[in-house]
């Protein structure tokens, strides 16, 4: 029987760490990057991420950064 199982993760990132990561990959969210750490730890048959707050993409990190500084 399948199972659905809804969660709400936080996470605290370096922004360098965040800025790599998303330059490595062409066009990769965070959301995106979420969906494949937990796809790889254990295999689904859905996965649905959503960004609620901060940067989802490096556009708009770097734009978070900019207002920071």
């Amino acid at each position: 029987m399948d199972i659905k199982i809804k969660a709400r993760v936080e996470l605290k990132v370096g922004g360098s760490a965040l800025e790599d990561a998303l330059a490595e990959y062409d066009e990769l969210t965070v959301s995106d990057l979420i969906r494949q750490i937990i796809d790889k730890a254990i295999a689904c048959e859905e996965i649905k991420t959503e960004v609620y707050e901060g940067p989802d993409t490096l556009e708009e990190y770097d734009s978070a950064q900019q207002e920071s500084a």
